[in-house]
């Protein structure tokens, strides 16, 4: 838990350093609607090759969904302030606020930053379906990814993250929300993983899936549709002794449980400290 506590901390002050881009992408199509969003489309440099998208996101969530086109496509929309201004007298609120959307492309590498820091900013990206993604984002926003065929790498702090039929292998986390996660087919050849501190972990795989598992949950249970052989071995320990250099002898026993799913295959990774773990067969009754 503590290393994933300080990979978020980490993250966070990377999102701040990476609020703005010193440069925009060429694009083909750049407008601004009435209602405040921002929407830019890029061309691929080779679209005949998968692409990656990368979003960093302090403020707001981040929306992802695959198409059959070529382009990538994405709106920036500022959320709608809400509060009452006291001093307005009733008067209505003009929407001036604009998202600094900032769109870079080269070598198929899509980079996308908001002024997010400044305020809250929903960002919705359309793909081609196979594109890889890095996501990442900190306050007051979910990420949601749909359809998506690659390598994904989710991170919110403060959000849920939800992967709706996708493909291919995924590093997931949410440090306080939930991770919910349907995979049509998965890479056999790569490994994977999914963590929470203060949410459920749900994931709902192939029913032919072939893996080994490490699990890992502090205060919740864990439930599975498959027959989980869980290995009978003692637990790993792991042993520092620095009493030659003035320090400490220290044994720690590893808490994970270890076990295979149809024989084994690629690692599966499941660590959760306040909340359950659900490892789902596609097709089961629930």
């Amino acid at each position: 838990m503590n290393n994933m506590t300080q990979r978020f901390l980490i993250l966070l002050a990377l999102f701040v350093a990476a609020g703005a881009s010193p440069a925009a992408a060429d694009t083909d199509a750049q407008s601004q609607s009435q209602s405040g969003s921002d929407r830019i489309s890029v061309n691929l440099s080779d679209p005949s090759r998968p692409a990656l998208v990368k979003v960093s996101m302090v403020n707001g969530g981040i929306t992802v969904k695959a198409y059959d086109g070529k382009e990538v496509i994405v709106e920036a929309r500022p959320r709608n302030r809400d509060r009452e201004d006291p001093g307005s007298g009733g008067m209505r609120r003009l929407n001036i606020a604009r998202t600094g959307l900032t769109v870079e492309e080269e070598n198929n590498e899509v980079r996308i930053s908001t002024e997010s820091y400044m305020r809250t900013i929903d960002v919705t990206i359309t793909v081609p379906t196979r594109t890889s993604l890095k996501l990442q984002a900190v306050n007051d926003g979910d990420i949601v990814v749909t359809g998506v065929e690659g390598e994904l790498d989710v991170n919110d702090v403060n959000g849920a993250v939800t992967l709706n039929n996708v493909s291919g292998n995924c590093v997931a986390h949410a440090l306080n929300g939930r991770v919910l996660a349907t995979f049509v087919k998965i890479n056999p050849q790569k490994p994977m993983a999914f963590s929470s501190l203060n949410g459920d972990i749900d994931v709902t795989f192939p029913a032919d899936l072939k893996a080994n598992v490490n699990i890992r949950s502090d205060r919740g249970d864990v439930f599975s549709d498959f027959d989980v052989q869980l290995q009978s071995v003692a637990p790993q320990q792991t042993v520092e002794d620095g009493r030659g250099k003035g320090g400490k002898y220290r044994v720690k026993i590893d808490k994970s449980v270890h076990g295979t799913i149809n024989g084994g295959g690629p690692e599966l990774q499941f660590t959760n400290f306040q909340g359950s773990i659900y490892i789902r067969k596609a097709g089961s009754a629930h």
